[in-house]
């Protein structure tokens, strides 16, 4: 019998998100974001406060997590250490194809607001100090986040810790 991505990662349908766009957006953006097999999306989409995507995760796609999430990232445990109450984002693409177009702000947008509705305090994120991502830190610096720390998760990587208030 045939497994299709869709048997392996169930939970992407309950998100309304196609697994084959996210691990293909994934593996084009892994050097700056973390790989990702198609069981690893399912442990993250099963655990997920919010997980959003445009068109089904094909163009953009945006994976959250509460403080209470189970989740052994480091840089999700930074901010566990120091707050009880937060969504970090775990993962935001955009294909290379639909920059420019405000998608993350997009997903953002419904995040924050679903984040509001649950009661939550804050949204959180890491972003690239080395290797560095300018892009990605005058986004968040945009949306109102501000540098909260800094970090080094793992050798050759410093990530700076971005928090944005929700009340």
């Amino acid at each position: 019998m045939h497994m299709s991505l869709k048997d392996t990662v169930p939970s992407a349908a309950g998100w309304d998100l196609d697994p084959a766009a996210l691990l293909a957006l994934n593996g084009e953006e892994e050097q700056a974001t973390s790989p990702l097999t198609a069981e690893a999306l399912e442990a993250l989409l099963r655990q997920a406060f919010y997980a959003g995507g445009v068109d089904a995760g094909r163009e953009a796609f945006l994976i959250a997590f509460d403080a209470h999430a189970r989740y052994d990232s480091p840089n999700y445990r930074w901010f566990c250490e120091r707050s009880a109450d937060f969504v970090y984002i775990d993962r935001v693409i955009v294909a290379s194809t639909a920059r420019g177009r405000g998608l993350a702000r997009r997903l953002y947008t419904e995040l924050a607001d679903a984040a509001r509705r649950a009661g939550h305090a804050q949204l959180v994120c890491e972003v690239n100090l080395d290797p560095p991502n300018p892009g990605s830190d005058a986004f968040h610096a945009a949306l109102g986040f501000t540098v909260v720390g800094q970090g080094s998760p793992m050798p050759g990587k410093t990530v700076r810790y971005w928090s944005m208030p929700l009340r």
